[in-house]
């Protein structure tokens, strides 16, 4: 992960395993908004976007406290009956996407090659905000209402190679700072396989940090890999983009924090840990 000029105390390293990241907006669901406008909307970015993909819709998340909490469940399915179809619009090289659908809009940068090389946040924000005002204005130009803005998303995909850690799951403290691997007999064995997911609480309830790893396999070169992903999701102060944007500077710090913190200083070194 790799932080931006603007808080030279965020961690930040030279090779760091990010894979994915995705900036996003999650809002009330966008009444009138219906199939016709994504080819509209894309007339507007073909230029940028040359390609496309339909996807199935992402169900609507949000984070919630005290008494609220106990309303997750119907509040999501209340949500969830409006969403019919989420469009991908992607560049050439498909490292950048865009993900719209009737209440999310979503802005992905992905590592296709090996010699893609991960851009840092402060550019990445600047061109999520860009494209998050040319949306905007689009819906302004179909006669939509702005987007009200419950939920701001940071998520951080990382692609740790066993190759640079443990060579087995005993060893796993290697990478995960807080993964002892004691037990307290001697019955079981190094693990087959290791999960697990956390999740913690942003101040003044400004959001939550989530989390998750577990094993997979890389598509691109099936190659086993650890998949640790970091995903910081909140409310804004206001739709506004001034407030957003406030929120994404948070939600990155506690991105790059939170990886920094559950990894281990060994890991830091090898991704070339300079701050």
């Amino acid at each position: 992960m790799v932080s931006g000029a603007a808080n030279p105390t965020i961690p930040k390293f030279d090779r760091p395993p990010v894979y994915e990241t995705v900036l996003g907006v999650q809002f009330n669901p966008l009444k009138g908004f219906s199939i016709p406008h994504y080819g509209l909307y894309w007339g507007k970015i073909r230029g940028d976007y040359p390609k496309y993909e339909v996807q199935t819709p992402l169900i609507p998340a949000v984070e919630l406290f005290g008494s609220e909490a106990g309303k997750q469940s119907q509040a999501g399915i209340e949500l969830v009956q409006v969403p019919d179809v989420r469009t991908w619009f992607l560049t050439q090289d498909e490292t950048i996407l865009l993900q719209v659908q009737k209440d999310r809009f979503l802005q992905n940068w992905r590592k296709m090659q090996d010699s893609d090389v991960y851009p840092h946040y402060d550019q990445l924000k600047p061109k999520f905000c860009e494209e998050w005002q040319r949306f905007c204005r689009f819906l302004k130009e179909v006669g939509i209402e702005r987007p009200e803005v419950n939920q701001c998303e940071v998520t951080y995909v990382n692609h740790i190679d066993i190759e640079q850690g443990p060579k087995s799951y005993g060893n796993l403290s290697r990478i995960i700072s807080c993964w002892s691997g004691n037990y307290s007999g001697n019955f079981l064995s190094e693990p087959e396989s290791v999960n697990f997911s956390s999740r913690y609480l942003l101040p003044e309830k400004k959001g939550r940090l989530h989390v998750a790893m577990q094993p997979a396999i890389r598509r691109r070169d099936a190659k086993e890999i650890l998949r640790l992903n970091l995903t910081v999701r909140g409310r804004p102060a206001s739709s506004e983009v001034e407030d957003i944007i406030e929120w994404l500077d948070l939600g990155h710090e506690w991105a790059v924090r939170g990886f920094t913190d559950i990894t281990t200083e060994e890991m830091h070194k090898h991704w070339g840990r300079t701050q």
